[in-house]
């Protein structure tokens, strides 16, 4: 298992399907994610049921609670290439509000890249994020991201456009 401080990590089990739905489904949670055809709970839950393994080139992990074990929220690192020793940090949600703030977010990252780096190996963890979503900009560079790269009006919701950033954090960076 994958723990920090606050959570751990672990595989996603089908009966996470439901939370995910809902959290999909909220504006708030949603604001900053690229957003997908709405698809209706029956369809995630099958698509839960068949949701392909965990391989160190591409995995999804639940976040939990240490204190109560309450799932929520999940991780995806993947396009890992080993030969360069990097990764993609494809997406971090904190999908249950109640939870929101808490420093959870921080800890699943701090989990994940340490993982990535001392348990895969790699070398460097890159990830994109809308130039305007703060909370998550504060949460990768306080791990230890910087920033790298900006893509301008590459990122549309609600009508509107916005920057992506390109963050990276090499192995020796990890906060």
């Amino acid at each position: 298992m994958l723990t920090g401080k606050r959570v751990r990590l672990r595989a996603l089990e089908p009966a996470d399907s439901e939370a995910m739905w809902r959290w999909y489904h909220d504006p708030e949670v949603g604001r900053w994610m690229n957003s997908e055809p709405p698809i209706s709970l029956a369809q995630n839950l099958e698509k839960g049921q068949n949701r392909p393994r965990n391989t160190f080139e591409q995995m999804v992990l639940g976040i939990e609670t240490l204190d109560s074990r309450r799932f929520i929220g999940y991780v995806a690192l993947g396009d890992t290439d080993f030969p360069q020793g990097e990764a993609i940090l494809q997406s971090i949600a904190i999908g249950d509000r109640d939870h929101w703030g808490g420093g959870y977010g921080s800890d699943a990252l701090r989990v994940i890249c340490r993982y990535a780096f001392e348990e895969m190996g790699l070398h460097r963890v890159m990830l994109w994020v809308v130039a305007d979503n703060t909370a998550a900009v504060q949460a990768y560079r306080k791990v230890g991201f910087v920033e790298e790269g900006r893509r301008r009006e590459a990122f549309r919701t609600r009508g509107k456009r916005y920057d992506y950033l390109m963050m990276g954090m090499l192995s020796s960076e990890l906060r």
